[in-house]
């Protein structure tokens, strides 16, 4: 379903000459069709759109680093592309939990494990992605496991 979305969205910016958001959305789409022959000799394929949140999450995650080293060396202008190309890709992602949502699932998942030390953090982790993983910022999120590991 999201992947016919990304489609239509692009046929609608293309019809309204957006310049900016149909160069991101073919880019979106671009970056799909390079997963989907990534998984053509896969034995598991993902459902699909777990597959374009996958591709989308990690496009985003690019975006915000890129931003923020285009900041730190003076290109505002580069910065500025990237942050367009954000925005377009975080139209498509589901909503992302804020501090306290993702503190109370570590808390849960912390109670439910009976995760004590950073040494279970691996066990954290893993059921915080499976349970969270296209909602949650795992960069952010594991520093917070560790915070309420040790």
């Amino acid at each position: 379903m999201l992947r016919e979305t990304i489609q239509a969205e692009t046929v609608t910016a293309m019809k309204a000459k957006d310049k900016d958001r149909t160069a991101a959305l073919r880019l979106i789409g671009a970056k799909i069709k390079d997963r989907d022959i990534e998984l053509r000799t896969a034995s598991r394929k993902p459902e699909d759109d777990e597959l374009v949140t996958d591709v989308l999450l990690k496009m985003a995650k690019q975006r915000r680093e890129s931003i923020e080293m285009y900041e730190a060396g003076g290109r505002q202008e580069l910065a500025d592309k990237e942050k367009v190309e954000l925005a377009v890709i975080e139209e498509f992602l589901p909503k992302q939990m804020g501090e306290d949502e993702t503190r109370a699932a570590i808390a849960a998942i912390k109670a439910e494990i009976g995760a004590e030390g950073i040494k279970d953090m691996g066990r954290v982790m893993g059921e915080l992605k499976a349970r969270h993983g296209a909602t949650l910022d795992m960069s952010k999120a594991s520093g917070l496991v560790k915070e309420a590991l040790s």
